[in-house]
């Protein structure tokens, strides 16, 4: 029994913050921004929208074009780092508002690899024969949580959704590959504190606690290896070739990662989606935007040979090899 991916979605906020708007807020420009990260622009959550609006409209989305009723589901997963509450978890909340009634839920945290985790999870449940359909979203507002005094964080980050329901199938172009790793010695470069734990931050002494900490340079030698050398494991554990995938899903962190990260990879840029540009870092959102976007326009069609890779806190990393349709 293996695991196939059958409808997919996603959802961004309809405010959109542009470079020449975060000129206005700290000292940056739209040359810089886009020179070192690729990207001209980002969707912003509003003050009374959160990531579980964001998680039910791609989740619905993902449903419908799954063409399953919601009932169908056995399992919502939710890969998120930004959630509206610590309990309930979001996927309970998603769970409730698309009507799958019969299906358990729980959140995953892992940060920008949380969704492929997600997918290697439902693969896993799937070929165990426990669960039959199971929906895997990724959802962010990380604007949320930026300091936007911080130049160097603060225009990297966007928020949104994307969702995919996986269900057990015969087809053997489904979820043929994965690869999961992680540092947890490196966690310090990249991090968001919390009120307690062992980053404690408090109110009185911290007015703006809860901020994303990161050592961009640090993080960006990291990711490029973690993030090549997991693809080339995916790659030879499923006996394929570059030449046999149509597209590599990465990471949309920066394109400077992207960029290197492909040449690491062997894989040319004309085989490598990226829609930085347009939506920046949406942490675990930007594998299924990417891919949702290529599905709608046509450029990932039935059959296509997929492989996604992330890299983030933690840290933490892993890829994907899986047909679409």
């Amino acid at each position: 029994m293996n695991a196939h991916l059958i409808g997919i979605g996603s959802a961004v906020p309809e405010a959109v913050l542009t470079n020449a708007d975060l000129e206005k807020i700290v000292d940056t420009n739209s040359e810089w921004i886009e020179t070192r990260a690729g990207i001209k622009e980002r969707h912003k959550s509003g003050d009374d929208e959160w990531v579980s609006d964001l998680a039910i409209k791609a989740s619905q989305r993902a449903i419908e074009n799954a063409k399953i009723s919601p009932g169908e589901l056995d399992l919502v997963i939710c890969a998120t780092v930004t959630g509206d509450t610590t309990m309930p978890s979001i996927a309970s909340v998603v769970q409730y508002y698309v009507k799958a009634k019969n299906a358990a839920a729980y959140d995953l945290g892992a940060a920008c690899p949380g969704f492929i985790y997600g997918m290697v999870t439902a693969d896993a449940f799937i070929r165990s024969r426990m669960f039959r359909k199971i929906l895997v979203i990724g959802a962010e507002t990380t604007t949320k949580v930026v300091d936007y005094t911080d130049r160097s964080t603060c225009v990297l980050f966007g928020d949104g959704a994307g969702a995919v329901v996986i269900s057990a199938s015969n087809d053997d172009r489904g979820i043929i590959s994965s690869h999961m790793g992680g540092d947890g010695s490196l966690g310090n470069l990249l991090y968001l504190p919390g009120m307690r734990g062992r980053v404690p931050v408090t109110l009185e002494k911290d007015p703006i606690p809860f901020y994303v900490k990161m050592a961009g340079n640090d993080v960006f030698k990291h990711a490029v290896k973690a993030m090549a050398d997991s693809a080339a494991k995916v790659l030879d554990l499923a006996g394929c070739t570059i030449g046999d995938v149509k597209y590599l899903i990465p990471h949309q962190a920066n394109i400077r990662i992207i960029d290197a990260t492909a040449r690491r990879a062997g894989f040319p840029m004309e085989k490598v989606l990226v829609n930085i540009e347009r939506y920046g870092n949406t942490s675990s959102a930007t594998i299924p935007l990417a891919m949702d976007e290529a599905v709608r326009d046509g450029r990932i069609q039935k059959g296509d040979l997929l492989l996604a890779v992330s890299f983030g806190s933690g840290f933490s990393w892993g890829a994907i090899l899986f047909g679409w349709g």
